[in-house]
């Protein structure tokens, strides 16, 4: 993929993020086209990129327990 301008992403943390400055991820949903997802900690780290129809399937997914770890 292309180089990604983020220079003007709307970064929210995530609602399932701790507020105890443990493991936080960001994400931006305001980009044409993209959503972008970053760690807060390292916010100059790597950055995921995922179409919005990308996104919503990994958000089905998550919801539907497909990526539950079984003991």
């Amino acid at each position: 993929m292309a180089d990604i301008d983020l220079t003007g992403a709307v970064w929210h943390k995530s609602t399932r993020s701790g507020g105890n400055g443990g493991d936080c991820v960001e994400v931006a949903g305001n980009l044409p086209g993209i959503v972008a997802i970053r760690d807060t900690k390292d916010p100059d780290g790597g950055t995921l990129i995922f179409t919005h129809a990308e996104w919503n399937a990994f958000l089905a997914g998550v919801r539907d327990g497909e990526f539950d770890i079984q003991p």
